[in-house]
Parts: C-alpha cells; sequence; structure tokens
C-alpha cells in the first residue's frame, strides 16, 4: 500500500513543497510524469486536497495537466 504524503497541520501547502513531494513520488515510481496533476489527490489527505488544489490554480496549474509540467523546472545532475 502507497502511503500519503505526510503533512503538518499547521504547514501551508505552498508550490514549492508541492514539486518537493511531487519529485519524491516520481522518485519512488508511485507516479508517473505523464500522468495528469489529478492523480495526487490519491496520496494527499482528502482534507488538505482543497488547500493544495488551490494553490495550484493561483500557479496557473490545472488538475488535466501533467505532472512533467509542475516539475519542469527541475535540474537534472547528468544527461
Amino acid at each position: 500500500m502507497v502511503q500519503a504524503i505526510q503533512h503538518n497541520p499547521s504547514q501551508v501547502y505552498s508550490i514549492d513543497l508541492i514539486r518537493e513531494e511531487v519529485h519524491q513520488l516520481i522518485q519512488k515510481g508511485v507516479i508517473g510524469r505523464q500522468q495528469p496533476i489529478y492523480v495526487l489527490c490519491n496520496h494527499i489527505p482528502a482534507r488538505e486536497w482543497s488547500d493544495v488544489e488551490c494553490e495550484l490554480e493561483q500557479n496557473c496549474f490545472l488538475l488535466r495537466d501533467r505532472i512533467g509540467d509542475l516539475i519542469s523546472q527541475e535540474q537534472w545532475d547528468n544527461d
């Protein structure tokens, strides 16, 4: 069973935090870059999903956009 992303209730979701958590899920092989962003709702507690969704919308991301679009600014150590 896949563990949900752990979140501190006093912590607000920022786009950087979302990207960091998405990167961790990709590294674990839980999600893929070609999947739509809405698959994240399976890994974020339901009570916090609306906060994540609002942060994504404020940063011009749609739930149908690809995970790769969300983390496209990452840097690679090697080619």
